[in-house]
């Protein structure tokens, strides 16, 4: 199989989701870019972006010039995303772990959320994110804020292994699950929260916010899981009930009462995936906190 003279050279078939379907298909359907797109089969088709396959189609036609002026590439010289995290960030925990599970291969630029007064605060990084917050990934060309955002789109790029189940209503679980505790857990207890209710009552306030939403949670888990948070596939809500299990340690919460919970996040524990994105291992993580 030849590389489609209409898809810059720089194309990881590796990575985007086309691979599967240009292994499918003939040399001689390549040179019609159009045919190429159209003989795509279904299921791509419905996973991938519509925008994406309109811009393969302006690109085969010669509307779009991959090297256009003012194109900025947003990878770095070896061609590999970036992850702008901070080690003890749950949301960008979140986000490496479903880099890991994905087999994809980036670089980390170090965040620190506490020294300087915080790094995420220099103008640098604000003209990166304006929310003035980790994570953001740089990949394909463009800066995503949000760890959920972030997971979702290397989902529909990406879509092997599945971190979103086909069937609508466990991916609605899925997708309710992550929204509990990335929207309704994490939020409360984040370092810019407790900074505005004083040292004094941090650790209370930040136990009270995951007692409250690991209630609710305990009894949801015990009729959407299987071994994982929703059956027996490792999803998008296990992404993100790993790191808030590791804040609500780090505050201390008794996790007695949530024993789905806990079980569902040891088994979670030994995945490769979750062990090299562990936060006692990035290259930010201080010497004492090594694993």
């Amino acid at each position: 199989m030849i590389h489609p003279p209409w898809l810059p050279k720089c194309w990881d078939y590796r990575r985007e989701p086309l691979c599967l379907a240009r292994n499918a298909l003939s040399d001689q359907s390549q040179s019609s870019p159009n045919a190429w797109v159209a003989q795509l089969p279904h299921w791509l088709l419905e996973s991938t972006p519509l925008g994406f396959l309109s811009l393969l189609r302006s690109c085969a036609r010669g509307d779009i010039p991959w090297e256009a002026e003012g194109h900025h590439d947003t990878m770095t010289e070896s061609g590999k995303p970036i992850l702008y995290s901070y080690f003890r960030s749950s949301c960008s925990w979140r986000v490496r772990i479903a880099l890991a599970l994905k087999g994809i291969d980036y670089e980390t630029v170090p965040i620190n959320l506490i020294k300087d007064g915080g790094q995420q605060f220099s103008k640098d990084f604000q003209a990166l994110n304006p929310m003035k917050q980790v994570p953001a990934l740089k990949i394909d060309g463009i800066t995503i804020h949000q760890s959920l955002a972030i997971v979702e789109y290397l989902e529909e790029t990406r879509p092997t292994p599945r971190l979103l189940p086909q069937d609508p209503k466990k991916r609605a679980s899925v997708r309710m699950i992550s929204d509990l505790i990335a929207g309704g857990i994490q939020p409360l207890q984040n370092l810019s929260v407790l900074k505005q209710v004083g040292e004094e009552i941090q650790l209370t306030w930040a136990q009270n916010a995951i007692t409250s939403g690991f209630n609710a949670l305990e009894q949801i888990l015990q009729s959407t899981a299987g071994i994982y948070c929703v059956g027996d596939e490792v999803t998008m809500a296990d992404l993100c009930l790993v790191p808030q299990v590791a804040n609500a340690e780090r505050f201390k919460v008794d996790l007695t009462p949530y024993p789905t919970i806990s079980s569902i996040n040891k088994r979670l524990l030994v995945l490769e995936a979750f062990q090299v994105s562990h936060p006692c291992r990035q290259p930010d993580t201080p010497t004492e906190l090594r694993a």
